[in-house]
Order: C-alpha cells, then structure tokens, then sequence
C-alpha cells in the first residue's frame, strides 16, 4: 500500500474536512520536524492520535527546520520525511508548513486538539492563546523529552570524530 494518499496539501486537507464534517469529529492536530526519526516520535504520535479518532501530522518545511533548528538542517528533505511519517499506522494524514508555528494551520484545519510533546507544558505551548480561542484543547502528550534528534547527530559527530557521518552506498 503506497502512504503518497495519505500526503495532502493543507488546503486539500481542509478542502476535504469541510466537505465530510464527520472526517474532522475527533480530529488531533500534532507537528514537528521529525527529522532522524527515533522512539520519542513514535511515542508522541501514538500519544497524540490516543486523544482522538484521526491524526493529521504537519511537518515543518525544511527552511523552517533550518531557521529553527540552524544550518545543516534537516538531514532528511521534507519529501522523505512526510513519505516517515505517514508510515505510521497512527496517522492518518501527513502535511507541512512553511512557517515557524503552526497558528495558521490550526486556523485552517480546525482540529478538536492540537497534542504537543512533553518538552513543553499547557502554559508555554506557543500556540495556546489561539488554539482556546478557536476551541481547540491543547494536549500534551508522549513520553518524557529523553530522546532528541539534536542528540543523535552529536553522538554520530562525535563518533567520527566531528565530521559528518560517511555515506554508504
């Protein structure tokens, strides 16, 4: 089964939800880079997709990753990272974003919930103050933050000794 269906434009995907309102009932909204994925991802979006009945991803596009997160990221291209993501079998849609939060999409989408990780709280959640004024509940939810992709690529500079890791054929 091919996950490219599952990968849809944000104005397709709300395209879609305004014209099956049933789709959005239970709708959770999570996001992230998710670049190098490991067990704290999967952790989250099986979190985020408990708090309801269909999980809508967004990921941030990779200028965004590279102002927030700096150069040399994301490792992996938005392309590949979306075709990750919508492997998961929690997921029902995977989409992205262009800026640095995601108020517009939360706008657009209009999910019952929008799940964060636990490396933030329901106070310092950036996009709180518009999610309660559309209704939308904030969660947080996943495991405690002990895994982060910051911290893989610092074990795998390490381990070669500070350059980027080689290339396999």
């Amino acid at each position: 089964m091919s996950v490219a269906p599952r990968i849809v434009a944000a104005d397709a995907l709300a395209a879609a939800l305004d014209a099956g309102p049933a789709l959005r009932r239970g709708l959770v909204m999570a996001n992230g880079i998710f670049d190098l994925l490991h067990v704290g991802h999967v952790r989250y979006l099986e979190g985020a997709r408990a708090e309801g009945e269909r999980l809508v991803v967004a990921l941030n596009s990779d200028a965004s990753a590279r102002r927030l997160k700096g150069e040399g990221r994301p490792v992996v291209p938005l392309q590949e990272r979306l075709e990750l993501v919508a492997a998961f079998r929690c997921v029902d849609w995977v989409t992205w974003f262009d800026g640095d939060r995601v108020e517009d999409l939360l706008r657009l989408l209009r999910p019952g919930v929008h799940a964060k990780g636990t490396d933030y709280t329901l106070e310092s959640v950036p996009e709180r103050v518009l999610a309660a004024s559309l209704g939308i509940r904030t969660a947080i939810v996943g495991d405690p933050k002990e895994h982060a992709t910051s911290e893989i690529l610092n074990r795998l500079r390490g381990a070669s000794g500070g350059a980027a890791p080689e290339k396999r054929a």
